[in-house]
């Protein structure tokens, strides 16, 4: 009976999903409906976020954030008094320093909530946007202990993200030139959401290129239907979407010789994916002695490095960096007038952060770890001062280009995980390998935790590569079968840790060392250990 409930309630959403997509299509935006739609929410910042608090948490009896404001003594009419008086970056401070907020591992519901000696129990799910519209499908971002925090996306909250998209793309003039994107299908959301936002405003890509298919991971059939049916339904609904097609590291080619051909007919055009594979795209391309002059690659996954920049624009190519995560969607999107190559427009219209000094976990580094606070109602999760696993320099500038012109003149730059592994476009929460390094490697192949580490660093082309270092001491008679047995091990965690172990084995980003672990200054071990970490300004 539980199982057809559920089967039942399956086809509900599905039912619910088509007939919102089809309205979603229909409807699309101008350049002029965006930039009012932009200028319209900066105006309405403070009580946009008021009325979040209000409903989305004093409305609303099972939010993780009333025990927190109850311990704080705070309650809206506090809230509402603090924002008149001081402002909304200040509030959020003063909540900060009073207990108000969730950190990296609370939000993923890998750590109880203790405040004051008391314990809060919050499940992920209470974190969710209780009052979201009915038009909705599922997403999950990665995850150390399971398959990730589920994430419910509806229709309006693309369709609420589809002007920054559209600015972003008139900024950087590539608004209305042939695109093509290289990124996963579900429970990937990356996809997916690219396509519907790029639909808002009536500009779709006319190639979806997959690096994975479902089968390579624990995909449902669920999720399997899910991105089937929504291109069909689209396709049914007049929107020409793209199928997903299985492309491979190895043939970034593919990709190289669309933008030739396209380049030659249009002039210009786009590729949105992640930094790694951009940087596979050319390399291919100058391979085979083509020019991609004209050619703009957008999109993040991790850190943009002087390295890898410089390799796509030796081919002609430009690169303009974006910052999302699941649980909100779009943080930030690229100058067009950059101070460097990870530069980008903060959207201050969508959300509001502040930073607060974080320890960060098996490392003796302190850093000013980013904490988000939602401001539109059709957030995935309501967030108040919760602290993502990023960090890096907020810095108030007026650079002149068109998002400048918004009021978009908060800049992010120097952005990166302090605990997530990055390689590829894959971000894997550093966690992960701790079990490995720690307990599975040891059982196998003798010594002890104190013989692994795992390093990450940058190779003579700019890939980011991670190093497994083993102590001599240990016998080993094939390196091969070391990191067999740690992609093996990735495969039975998350599905953050099978796409890792699918990607790394294609592309070949994990590799042995034979040497003994790096010590830090302190002349302490960590397992994990992070070469060329980027210094950050004196002023930051």
């Amino acid at each position: 009976m539980i199982a057809f409930m559920s089967t039942l309630g399956n086809y509900i959403t599905y039912a619910r999903f088509a007939f919102g997509l089809r309205n979603y299509l229909r409807h699309t935006i101008s350049l002029e409906e965006a930039r009012a739609i932009i200028v319209q929410r900066m105006q309405e910042r403070e009580t946009n976020f008021l009325r979040l608090v209000e409903r989305g948490i004093f409305g609303y009896p099972r939010s993780p954030y009333l025990p927190l404001l109850r311990l704080a003594h705070c309650d809206l009419g506090d809230i509402q008094s603090m924002v008149r008086t001081k402002g909304l970056e200040s509030t959020l401070l003063a909540l900060r320093q009073a207990g108000v907020y969730i950190t990296f591992e609370e939000f993923k519901g890998r750590e109880p909530i203790v405040r004051h000696g008391q314990t809060i129990r919050a499940h992920p799910r209470d974190f969710d946007n209780p009052h979201l519209g009915p038009y909705y499908y599922e997403a999950k971002s990665g995850g150390s202990t399971g398959a990730g925090t589920r994430v419910q996306i509806d229709l309006d909250h693309q369709a609420a993200q589809a002007p920054h998209l559209m600015l972003a793309r008139e900024a950087h003039g590539v608004l209305d030139v042939p695109t093509a994107i290289w990124y996963g299908i579900l429970p990937d959301d990356t996809g997916v959401g690219v396509l519907l936002r790029q639909a808002r405003f009536g500009h779709l890509a006319e190639k979806w290129f997959s690096p994975i298919v479902a089968t390579e991971i624990n995909s449902s059939i669920r999720n399997r239907f899910a991105t089937h049916a929504f291109i069909a339904l689209g396709r049914l609904f007049g929107a020409p979407l793209p199928h997903p097609r299985p492309l491979s590291f190895d043939r970034a080619a593919v990709l190289a010789q669309w933008a030739s051909r396209r380049l030659k007919t249009h002039g210009k055009c786009l590729i949105r994916c992640h930094v790694s594979p951009a940087l596979r795209v050319c390399l291919a391309a100058r391979e085979q002695g083509l020019d991609l002059t004209g050619a703009t690659f957008m999109g993040g996954g991790e850190p943009p490095t002087p390295a890898k920049i410089r390799e796509i624009r030796s081919t002609g190519a430009r690169w303009v960096p974006t910052y999302f995560f699941t649980e909100h969607g779009a943080v930030g999107l690229g100058c067009a007038r950059p101070a460097d190559d990870n530069d980008l427009h903060f959207l201050k219209d969508a959300l509001a952060v502040i930073q607060y000094p974080r320890r960060v976990p098996s490392s003796e580094l302190t850093v000013e770890a980013f904490h988000y606070t939602s401001l539109l109602p059709t957030a995935p999760k309501l967030l108040l001062n919760v602290e993502t696993d990023d960090y890096g320099v907020i810095e108030h500038r007026s650079c002149g280009c068109p998002l400048a012109a918004l009021g978009f003149t908060e800049h992010l730059r120097h952005v990166r995980s302090f605990r997530k592994l990055t390689g590829e476009g894959v971000t894997l929460v550093g966690s992960e390998m701790l079990n490995i390094l720690e307990d599975v490697l040891p059982a196998r192949f003798g010594g002890s935790p104190l013989d692994y580490q795992l390093l990450e660093e940058e190779d003579e082309k700019g890939f980011t590569r991670l190093s497994l270092i083993v102590s001599p001491r240990v016998k080993i008679k094939d390196e091969q079968t070391l990191i067999q047995a740690v992609l093996e091990a990735l495969g039975q965690a998350s599905v953050a840790g099978q796409i890792a172990r699918t990607i790394w084995s294609e592309t070949g980003a994990l590799r042995v060392k034979r040497m003994e672990p790096i010590c830090t200054e302190r002349g302490k071990l960590m397992p994990l250990y992070v070469a060329r970490r980027p210094k950050l300004p004196a002023n930051s």
